[in-house]
């Protein structure tokens, strides 16, 4: 038992239940929810000989697809240097102290919840960006360009804040505090990597983030080709580098979002632990796009081949499509959602990952081919509200 897999809420995929499944990796028997997993499917382990296990070899590798999992290793697992290195990446406010020296010049600063509206504007760096200390999925983050614009801000965070606070732990989103920090310019790229035995990075995939406006937060597109990976691979493993020597970290899955400027500096974003993409969202898509099985690379600590990887593969785009719920509507006062429809409107869909909107804000996730990723389909979905898929909505709303 070398290997140990935490699932929980909110998804599993078919991909990572079938690679658990060839591959005989231990899922720790957490009394998984059947909605989400048919246990009885899976090569389960107990939770007093996995704990056992790892006490024993601290080598032994854990990865969960879901960070609804970190409470489980913080009481599970305090022994190993686990619980500290998810502290130490998932608070952003503790996280930004760690790198300080590499960035002296980024204004950061942490602020409780309850003492934003007794924030003093002039002690901030505009244009700056709001986020939670502890947060995912895009939810309570912001971009704020001037002074005018923080009390319409502030309303839509409590609104959302409420809104939300029930859908996850508060291990994976905690509001108490909240960090503001200077807008940086430049193309969004999502990696997935883990940190080898010698703290050394392994790049698994990489995505771009690309936005609708220079407003937009949101999570509703990423996309991955030969020349992303080409273009940026190598500074973005020099980067890494130079964080595993900061954060001290080894046998490690991670998914890491960065801002490039036009100089060519990466600037960091945040870094998830413990795990690849949100929703089995790009590992999944690492397989469509370069036949790379991000759950098999890290348990058996495989390095792709890139460069025999890219001669192979021609110009294609592969897209994650975030169908997070823009529409204005609550998901509880939504009927039904027209997948078939969503469907149409793509010249080559991959495959479509249907979620219940009345307990997530999101419809789901679609995977896709396209030609250039500027083609119309992109750019439309890119910028749609996604009203048009609504069928019907509860009455009186």
């Amino acid at each position: 038992m070398k290997n140990l897999v935490l699932l929980d809420k909110p998804f599993v995929s078919d991909f990572l239940k079938e690679t658990i499944t060839k591959n005989h990796f231990s899922v720790i028997d957490t009394k998984l929810d059947p909605k989400l997993v048919s246990s009885d499917k899976l090569p389960l382990v107990s939770q007093e000989a996995a704990i056992a296990t790892k006490k024993s070899d601290e080598t032994v590798l854990v990865y969960s697809n879901s960070e609804n999992a970190i409470s489980w290793i913080e009481k599970n697992l305090e022994f190993s240097s686990l619980p500290d290195k998810i502290r130490l990446f998932k608070n952003k406010i503790r996280f930004r102290e760690l790198i300080r020296p590499m960035y002296p010049d980024y204004f950061f600063k942490g602020v409780p919840f309850n003492k934003l509206d007794k924030l003093d504007m002039e002690t901030l760096h505009f244009p700056f960006v709001i986020k939670p200390a502890i947060g995912f999925f895009s939810m309570g983050v912001y971009k704020v360009d001037n002074v005018t614009e923080w009390p319409e801000t502030l309303k839509k965070i409590k609104k959302e804040i409420n809104e939300n606070k029930a859908v996850y732990p508060k291990q994976v989103i905690d509001t108490t505090d909240f960090i503001l920090e200077q807008a940086i310019e430049g193309e969004e790229f999502a990696t997935d990597c883990y940190f080898d035995n010698d703290g050394k990075p392994v790049i698994l995939n990489m995505m771009q983030h690309i936005f609708s406006s220079g407003k937009d937060v949101s999570d509703r597109l990423y996309f991955t080709s030969k020349k992303v990976i080409e273009t940026h691979l190598e500074k973005m493993t020099a980067f890494l580098n130079k964080l595993a020597d900061y954060a001290e970290v080894k046998d490690f899955p991670a998914h890491i979002e960065v801002r490039i400027d036009k100089t060519g500096k990466i600037i960091p974003i945040e870094v998830n632990p413990m795990r690849f993409g949100g929703w089995c969202s790009s590992p999944d898509m690492a397989w469509y796009a370069f036949g790379i099985n991000e759950y098999e690379y890290f348990f058996n600590r495989k390095k792709p081949d890139w460069k025999n990887i890219l001669q192979q593969k021609n110009d294609k785009v592969y897209a994650i499509v975030i169908l997070d719920n823009s529409t204005g509507i609550d998901g509880k006062d939504i009927r039904s959602f027209n997948y078939k429809k969503l469907l149409s409107d793509f010249e080559k869909p991959l495959d479509i990952r249907k979620a219940d909107f009345k307990e997530y804000p999101l419809f789901g996730l679609l995977f896709c081919e396209t030609s250039d990723q500027n083609s119309p389909e992109i750019n439309r979905i890119l910028k749609s509200d996604l009203k048009e898929y609504i069928e019907s909505t509860v009455a009186g709303n």
